[in-house]
């Protein structure tokens, strides 16, 4: 049986943040305050948790940043993973594999951006998206864990968690995305 203690846990958290690059980060939140003054959409989209990031992530990044600039920016983000009608629509008349592409098909002009969210790296709706994404003319970012998969290869830019945990490379996610809308404010000001 294995045991960790929360102290183990604690410290493969740690052991994952001091992972990722923080020029990768940086990148990021450059990539996405330029989308956020141009008024160009970003997109979001993840399977499982990766899913419920990408909604949290779309109420930070729209409200969040919103209100932290006094009403003087206007984020235009989308969660891929919301529309659980058009999702099955979609999974149901052509294949799972196309959720996230054929929405941004449906959406996305040239110079938006794309943050694809996959523990993995490898699931085929993801690979997907990011392959439509290129075809598109829109900009790329993933956030992967383990080796970072197929997604870390086809992105424009990557923001990789070393770990092979699924929880320790989301909780790790979900900090990045707290800490783009936490800092994004004062990016977005001085642009």
């Amino acid at each position: 049986m294995f045991t960790m203690t929360l102290n183990d846990y604690k410290q493969k958290i740690i052991n994952a943040f001091d992972s990722v690059d923080q020029n990768a980060v940086d990148s990021l939140v450059n990539m996405l305050a330029r989308a956020y003054l141009t008024r160009s959409s970003v997109y979001v989209c993840g399977n499982g948790g990766s899913a419920t990031i990408s909604e949290h992530f779309t109420c930070d990044h729209s409200k969040g940043i919103c209100t932290a600039t006094n009403n003087t920016t206007f984020p235009r983000v989308v969660s891929l993973s919301s529309n659980i009608a058009l999702i099955t629509a979609i999974a149901n008349d052509f294949a799972y594999e196309d959720v996230f592409s054929k929405q941004l098909e449906y959406l996305a002009v040239p110079g938006d951006v794309l943050v694809a969210i996959s523990s993995s790296g490898n699931s085929p709706n993801i690979v997907n998206v990011l392959q439509k994404a290129k075809e598109l003319k829109v900009l790329t970012c993933s956030i992967v864990g383990f080796d970072g998969g197929a997604a870390k290869k086809q992105s424009d830019l990557c923001v990789h968690i070393n770990s092979n945990n699924y929880g320790i490379v989301e909780d790790v996610t979900q900090s990045i995305m707290h800490y783009t809308s936490a800092i994004l404010p004062s990016k977005v000001q001085s642009f």
